[in-house]
């Protein structure tokens, strides 16, 4: 035998050997990958499905982060989410208690479907995400309104009845659609609001507080001097460009002190049947929420 035919069979030997080594590492790597997109499935799927052992880690965190979590707006320091319970319930659409199975479903759909890992945990992170879609809901164009644009409203639709003339003005727009709300509030009896028997239908009672307008359209002149009776409200509490300046923002009585930002007092008014009810019905009438202050609603309209 020749050295050429010893050589040939060697050859033959090393190719195939040097094929199987690639085919092994082409077929570890895509196993890997397999694997990997398996893993994360899993991982989602266990999420969304969330079994009862991690369903009940997932709910005893969120009880935690409820009270605990340290997050900061409007240059203050926030402690948990809380006073947001009603608003974040609508916004994942659930019902369902924070420490619940259902409550971390919802909220992992909710995470999917922002790009945020899925977890059904509410962290910081998901709920800067929450603010950020509240706000952007908000009015945009703060523009001042022209007098054109304002009616006086009736000093029966104000929760001081003694408001002056000037403060009593508000968009045609947004006081037509108040109007409206106030009246579908009216026919929810379980919120046991009283009517005036002989006003016009759909008008509160000179006796009922609840949903009467506490501050409407503000000037510039007006918005700054409430800023310096009150120097430590921040921008979350004062804002120097206000969407009163539109005269379609509306500060409405939902309970406890109108318009004050501790969380003792906003913890009262969250759980109000009427702010519980303009959480889901305010939408309806074109109104959307300011998070921060459960008092304040902005008609932006439908």
């Amino acid at each position: 035998m020749n050295r050429f035919q010893m050589r040939v069979p060697t050859f033959l030997i090393i190719l195939a050997a040097s094929f199987i080594v690639v085919w092994f590492d082409v077929s570890a790597n895509r196993n890997e990958e397999v694997a990997l997109g398996r893993a994360t499935e899993n991982r989602e799927a266990s999420v969304l499905n969330l079994q009862s052992s991690s369903a009940s880690q997932v709910g005893q965190r969120n009880t935690l982060l409820r009270t605990d979590l340290n997050w900061i707006f409007g240059s203050k320091q926030q402690r948990g989410w809380y006073l947001y319970t009603p608003l974040i319930n609508r916004l994942i659409e659930t019902k369902d208690d924070y420490s619940s199975k259902g409550f971390a479903k919802a909220l992992a759909r909710w995470q999917k479907k922002f790009g945020i890992v899925p977890s059904g945990v509410l962290n910081d992170e998901t709920l800067y995400k929450m603010i950020g879609e509240w706000q952007a809901r908000r009015i945009k164009d703060r523009t001042p309104a022209q007098p054109a644009q304002l009616l006086q409203a009736p000093i029966s639709d104000f929760y001081d009845p003694t408001r002056a003339e000037e403060l009593r003005l508000v968009e045609r727009n947004a006081y037509i659609a108040y109007k409206r709300l106030v009246a579908a509030a009216l026919a929810e009896r379980s919120l046991g609001l009283d009517r005036n028997p002989k006003g016009a239908k759909g008008e509160l009672a000179a006796s009922e507080q609840y949903l009467k307008i506490v501050s409407s359209f503000r000037s510039r002149e007006y918005q700054e001097k409430l800023r310096r009776e009150s120097p430590n409200s921040g921008t979350a509490g004062l804002a120097v460009n206000s969407p009163h300046f539109t005269g379609r923002a509306l500060d409405l009585y939902v309970g406890g002190d109108p318009v004050d930002t501790r969380d003792s007092n906003r913890a009262i008014q969250v759980r109000t049947p009427v702010y519980l009810w303009l959480v889901r019905n305010a939408e309806r009438f074109g109104f959307r929420p300011y998070f921060y202050e459960p008092w304040h609603w902005e008609y932006v309209g439908k």
